[in-house]
């Protein structure tokens, strides 16, 4: 086994686990591709940073890149993994570390059909403050809720971890710590965020980054007013029927951000 430690972006080269498990999702890994160059065009994430979406023809599959910046990956890219985070058809191309994360979430949300997981620079903050936590501010981010867990690695890893979430065992302590919320801080590390389908996980992704941007200018003014606990659920279920419309704007601006890119 092969692995290269670096910050974020850490992979290795696995053995596929014999299965007959494999998916067919083809109009789902297209979407994934989408949601990775929106993301990075989107700047949640940059050279690091992933996102994963559950298999909707087997619930024991999900699909994430190989290891790979978000901003170049390509429908090739993608690779089918199982619940244990075993890739099932890797072929020799490197995978993440982190694959963990999304396996773990699968594995104890059922619920949950997308992943996103990123080092956003505005939200990296809030997990290392503790006397300023994070809320749901602005109308677009109330799915952030009133009061989103901060997972704390050295509860389960010891206080000379990386931080990165590399096995099976932190996968589940950060699931468990995710609980009924759709968005984790990761303490000086990132946050993941979950949903129910592959574009509200982009969408999830983004407002939380936007919201970070706006508590932190907030807080420089003065005492912010975050949202209710009843605001937070009632501009959620409101905001969230026009997922498609900011995806289609997105998907527009990061094909055209990734034609550059190529070109």
């Amino acid at each position: 086994m092969t692995q290269s430690h670096q910050c974020g972006g850490a992979h290795e080269v696995v053995p596929d686990r014999s299965t007959s498990a494999i998916a067919n999702d083809t109009t789902l890994t297209s979407d994934l591709v989408h949601a990775n160059h929106i993301l990075f065009e989107r700047g949640v994430v940059d050279a690091f940073g992933h996102v994963s979406a559950r298999s909707l023809t087997n619930p024991n599959v999900y699909f994430l890149s190989r290891n790979k910046a978000p901003g170049a990956v390509l429908e090739e890219d993608i690779i089918q993994f199982d619940l244990d985070s075993n890739p099932l058809n890797a072929d020799g191309r490197p995978v993440y570390l982190e694959r963990f994360i999304h396996g773990e979430i699968y594995k104890a949300h059922p619920e949950v059909m997308a992943v996103v997981h990123s080092h956003s620079p505005t939200v990296v903050p809030f997990s290392i403050v503790k006397n300023t936590p994070f809320r749901a501010v602005c109308h677009m981010a109330g799915f952030i809720g009133p009061n989103p867990p901060v997972f704390e690695i050295r509860d389960v890893a010891g206080d000379e971890s990386d931080l990165l979430i590399t096995n099976n065992q932190l996968g589940a302590a950060l699931a468990k710590s995710l609980g009924k919320n759709v968005v984790v801080l990761m303490r000086g590390h990132g946050s993941t965020v979950v949903a129910d389908t592959l574009k509200k996980a982009v969408f999830r992704a983004v407002y939380t980054e936007v919201n970070a941007r706006t508590q932190a200018e907030a807080m420089r003014i003065g005492e912010i007013n975050p949202l209710t606990p009843g605001e937070a659920v009632n501009t959620s279920r409101s905001n969230e029927t026009q997922v498609d419309r900011a995806w289609n704007l997105w998907k527009k601006a990061a094909q055209d951000m990734h034609a550059k890119l190529l070109g």
